[in-house]
């Protein structure tokens, strides 16, 4: 029997950036991961970009709530910056302007650097966009790639000089509520904790129905990206990342080519997801629509999940009838970027201090990420 204050359930990095917050705080903290290695299935396989722009209101915030960790992390967390410059162009089509004008005034109010581009503006900067399609866009100058190996990793060194201890195939097959707290079986080893965190991604509500808690209907996608060649006389070395705010593609350079997706968000169950043929000739389609290039073949492609609840919001609060059973889940393709502030806030609440001051200055509340949202327990 292994015995420590809070158990978390899943090795992402929603669980990973929670349990440093934690380990910080003093508490000695046991991670299970199913997997042989932490961050398989979403965490490993994200092309994340840190934007203040980008997702749902509450995860703009949280994103904002994360800039000082990214920019200024602990002393000796990553040998290189976990940050390098991109930017982001959002572009609208015609009929969609309204959403280029909130990310303007929501950005701006959070303090975000956004400024408004005309067509004419993104075709000098993206010279073989189709800018016919284009109404107008925004360039978000201070949006940064994020290195998401380093930063997953230096939660888990840090973590483990904390004293934390991070178990890999350990697949929980039992949870019981015992008369003080938690007892969990993973593989041949029982586990004992005051509290549970639930931070299983696309497996969160499987995680919730073994511990007796009621779903709150969580929904994996599948989310394609490829790798296409550009012809020799494109260079697109120093592009902007460019994304279309109704979210139907986005690509960016990554070593002399380009990395697209078509930000599809297909309904799935929980499993290795791999990529479908027709999502990569939408993929490609969608580019050669939108751009001037001609792709023969693409090259390699993948898929990851992105799990989401009905409202499209996360969740991080505990669960209102099981004590001591947390939910960390549903951060969708947001939990890279937000992970700083999304762990130190989990942290917070879950040592019964609420919201962090510096996050509740800026907007965020428990209401906001509560498990007893109206429409959770719904697919999404």
């Amino acid at each position: 029997m292994k015995t420590s204050d809070i158990l978390i359930i899943g090795g992402g990095i929603a669980g990973m950036s929670t349990a440093y917050f934690l380990a910080k705080r003093g508490k000695s903290i046991t991670v299970l991961e199913r997997e042989d290695q932490p961050g398989y299935h979403s965490t490993g396989r994200s092309a994340a970009l840190y934007s203040e722009t980008y997702g749902p209101k509450i995860i703009r915030k949280m994103s904002t709530a994360s800039r000082d960790f990214f920019l200024t992390p602990p002393d000796g967390f990553t040998e290189n910056p976990i940050l390098t410059p991109r930017g982001v162009i959002l572009t609208a089509a015609p009929g969609n302007e309204g959403a280029i004008d909130e990310v303007l005034t929501d950005g701006r109010a959070n303090g975000a650097n956004v400024v408004a581009l005309t067509a004419d503006d993104i075709k000098k900067l993206i010279p073989i966009l189709n800018t016919d399609l284009i109404s107008c866009g925004a360039l978000e100058t201070d949006a940064m790639d994020i290195d998401v190996h380093a930063l997953h990793w230096g939660f888990i060194r840090h973590f483990k000089k904390l004293g934390g201890e991070l178990v890999v195939n350990a697949d929980v097959s039992a949870i019981a509520k015992t008369a003080t707290g938690w007892q969990v079986t993973a593989g041949n080893e029982t586990y004992e904790a005051a509290i549970i965190v639930n931070a299983a991604g696309a497996w969160a509500d499987e995680i919730a129905q073994k511990a007796g808690a009621k779903p709150l209907g969580i929904t994996p996608k599948r989310r394609t990206a490829v790798m296409v060649d550009l012809p020799s006389d494109v260079n697109a070395l120093g592009w902007h990342m460019v994304s279309d705010i109704g979210e139907g593609l986005y690509f960016k350079e990554d070593a002399g080519r380009l990395l697209v997706s078509p930000s599809d968000t297909t309904p799935t169950v929980p499993h290795d997801v791999q990529p479908e043929e027709l999502d990569i000739a939408i993929t490609i389609d969608r580019l050669m629509t939108a751009t001037t290039l001609k792709i023969n073949r693409p090259g390699e492609a993948w898929a990851g999940l992105r799990s989401f609840f009905a409202d499209g919001d996360p969740v991080s609060a505990f669960d209102p009838e099981m004590g001591g059973f947390y939910w960390l889940a549903g951060q969708g393709g947001y939990g890279i970027q937000t992970a700083p502030a999304m762990g130190e806030y989990a942290a917070s609440v879950i040592c019964g201090d609420g919201v962090p001051a510096r996050m509740a200055k800026i907007g965020i509340t428990e209401d906001a990420l509560a498990a007893t949202r109206p429409g959770l327990g719904k697919p999404a």
